[in-house]
């Protein structure tokens, strides 16, 4: 194991401790390399090799461990013009799909931990979340506007299909008729198809499918635990084909790695039955520029310096630029060319927009025992 002499010195005003249990290698069905500390934290972990050739001894098998999240409230609200939506619901922190590039990750620095194999591996979930959301549903001040769902991290994970939080959340905004959009790479959705089938029926809900790759083994790599990109279409498909509106979200889309790709996928979601498309350029804030650059020199060495060299080249020099309005898309001339190819390959296949949902049959949900009325 490396670090088994503790050294602690100073660096950058913070103390560094020469100590980490998981060294920076690639492990099976893991999409992170490392578990670098997060930048809140005052003291961080760097690992090294101690001259006994502790570099070279087996990785031990990492599991994925699941602990509570107490937070009060389960409706987030956000201002940003970036997205369709002012308002998600994410039953998980954490994803074990363990997508590298996933722009969540840093969220996890918040709770002390390292948005790199910790992200993937120590999830939390909020049992009480489907109790939380009916009674904000209830407020007297509450607005109805279409809910974004498992926008964070996936709400179809593998641990969902041990918990069932999502089918409750579901269950509660069919009762409430409140709208929904979903966004998934996992076909665990197909589990709830009878309920979203229902909902699509009053306009209630819309469906997207994330795909990166149509390139299995890149797709394996990239994102290890998500559902294949050949079982992701066959999810539009049967998305589709119970009726309810299904999109695909190119996301990311990612400079020399996979924009090559970009009217394939395309063309093979809309022959899936995707009705509607969107993209989103890769985005590296906080510790997932350093996770994917440590990415792409192991997985693809070749191409790691072309990969950055475009991502800066779309960030104004930088490897990201967080401004509303451009940090999805990007600037210059290579990202006006995504753009451009993008538009022309979405009419040429006929995509339309996303449909409008239903906002005006809203009732808001019954809390405690149910009471006859009195007329």
């Amino acid at each position: 194991m490396l670090g088994l002499e503790k050294k602690v010195r100073f660096f950058k005003n913070r103390f560094v401790t020469l100590e980490n249990p998981l060294p920076n290698k690639a492990r099976k069905g893991r999409g992170a390399l490392s578990n670098s500390t997060g930048r809140y934290e005052s003291l961080i972990h760097e690992a090294f090799d101690d001259g006994w050739g502790s570099a070279d001894e087996p990785l031990e098998a990492l599991r994925t461990t699941l602990s509570v999240d107490s937070a009060r409230r389960v409706i987030t609200y956000n201002r940003s013009p970036d997205v369709g939506f002012d308002r998600s619901i994410n039953p998980y922190r954490g994803c074990e799909h363990g997508c590298v590039y996933c722009f969540a990750r840093p969220t996890h620095t918040w709770l002390g931990l390292s948005a790199g194999l910790d992200f993937e591996t120590r999830l939390f979930y909020k049992p009480d979340a489907p109790e939380r959301l009916r009674e904000e549903l209830a407020e007297r001040n509450y607005r109805c506007r279409p809910v974004a769902l498992g926008i964070n991290t996936d709400a179809y994970q593998p641990v969902e299909r041990k918990i069932g939080l999502t089918r409750r959340i579901l269950e509660i905004l069919c009762e409430a008729n409140h709208p929904v959009n979903l966004v998934t790479k996992s076909s665990l959705i197909e589990r709830d198809l009878d309920l979203l089938s229902e909902m699509a029926g009053k306009r209630l809900v819309s469906v997207s499918v994330s795909i990166t790759t149509l390139s299995r083994n890149l797709a394996r790599r990239l994102e290890p635990r998500a559902a294949a990109p050949e079982r992701r279409l066959e999810i539009l498909h049967r998305v589709a084909d119970a009726g309810i509106p299904a999109g695909l979200l190119l996301a990311p889309l990612i400079p020399v790695l996979t924009d090559g790709e970009m009217e394939n996928i395309l063309k093979a979601a809309r022959a899936a039955g995707a009705s509607s498309a969107g993209y989103v350029l890769l985005r590296l804030p906080h510790e997932i520029s350093g996770l994917f650059s440590e990415w792409l020199e192991t997985h693809e060495p070749l191409k790691a310096d072309h990969v950055m060299s475009r991502i800066r080249e779309t960030r104004g020099g930088k490897n990201y630029d967080s401004r509303f309005g451009i940090r999805m898309r990007g600037t210059g001339d290579y990202a006006e060319l995504l753009a451009q190819r993008f538009r022309l390959a979405v009419k040429k296949l006929g995509f339309g927009k996303s449909p409008a949902l239903n906002t005006g049959d809203f009732r808001p949900p019954v809390l405690g025992p149910r009471q006859m009325s009195l007329f």
